[in-house]
């Protein structure tokens, strides 16, 4: 049974007015960090919040480790939340996508422990294969820097269109060499892409969205992201100088250990990937 919270405006106030009232923050000794309080996290609603749930109802107890899980749907509360004290950590993200918010946000959340892959891929409730794909067809990709980049090197490795060398995480359509089937590209936010595929004629799809509109990523998807040497695993983070929090090392432990390993690979057949 799943008994997590969703996040109110009246829980951020309050977490900003305890982070207030705390003089540094991040070295603070108040009961709320005390190695006794509950741990909060933030997480995407899936696979996150599922993973983090099973911790909280198999494992966290012997650990010695009282947890509370706080879903979010967006991939910017979470950060926010994390920074301001609002949660104690969050595991929703990837490290290009931290690199990328933290430098435009000016936040200061660091990776502890990576858990898992997503594979990003492409789906299309019209086309059977990347072949049946139209001339002229509009592909929506995710809106943020990051994942919109992760999106058009999904499509280059798979040679539906090629990028100029040399780009990076943030490219954009603009840095498109050669599209071969002149394709148009939709951005919208990564959480309506599958919502959108009635309205688009493919749409790359991050791997959390997907399982949560019933897609699954091993067999619905006409290409998806290999998880060899890949750069996208997701993975626990907190504000920078919690990473030695007793709690938040039980989490880590927990996060990483061979009954995690196999919930993941139970419950999700190939769609999420343990990355340990």
């Amino acid at each position: 049974m799943r008994n997590t919270a969703k996040i109110t405006t009246a829980v951020l106030a309050a977490g900003a007015l305890t982070l207030g009232l705390s003089a540094c923050g991040s070295g603070s000794n108040s009961a709320k960090d005390s190695a006794d309080a509950p741990l909060t996290v933030a997480a995407s609603p899936v696979p996150h919040a599922e993973i983090l749930n099973y911790v909280k109802d198999n494992l966290a107890a012997k650990a010695g480790l009282k947890l509370e899980v706080k879903e979010f749907t967006d991939y910017v509360t979470p950060n926010t939340a994390t920074e301001d004290g609002s949660v104690d950590a969050n595991y929703f993200q990837n490290q290009p996508y931290l690199d990328d918010f933290n430098k435009k946000k000016g936040t200061h959340i660091v990776p502890v422990t990576t858990v898992h892959l997503e594979p990003l891929g492409l789906y299309s409730q019209q086309a059977k294969s990347v072949k049946d794909i139209k001339k002229g067809a509009t592909v929506g990709v995710p809106n943020d820097t990051v994942n919109e980049a992760r999106a058009l090197k999904l499509l280059d490795a798979n040679g539906i269109i090629k990028l100029k060398d040399g780009v990076g995480n943030e490219a954009t359509p603009g840095d498109i060499a050669s599209n071969p089937k002149n394709l148009k590209f939709k951005e919208l936010e990564a959480a309506q892409l599958p919502r959108s595929l009635g309205d688009v004629d493919a749409a790359v799809i991050n791997g959390n969205y997907a399982i949560e509109a019933d897609l699954k990523p091993a067999e619905d998807a006409l290409v998806l992201e290999s998880p060899k040497n890949n750069p996208y695993g997701n993975f626990l983070a907190v504000k920078e100088g919690k990473e030695k929090d007793p709690r938040v090392k039980k989490l880590a432990e927990l996060l990483v250990s061979p009954e995690v390993k196999k919930f993941i690979e139970d419950k999700y057949d190939g769609s999420v990937l343990a990355s340990f």
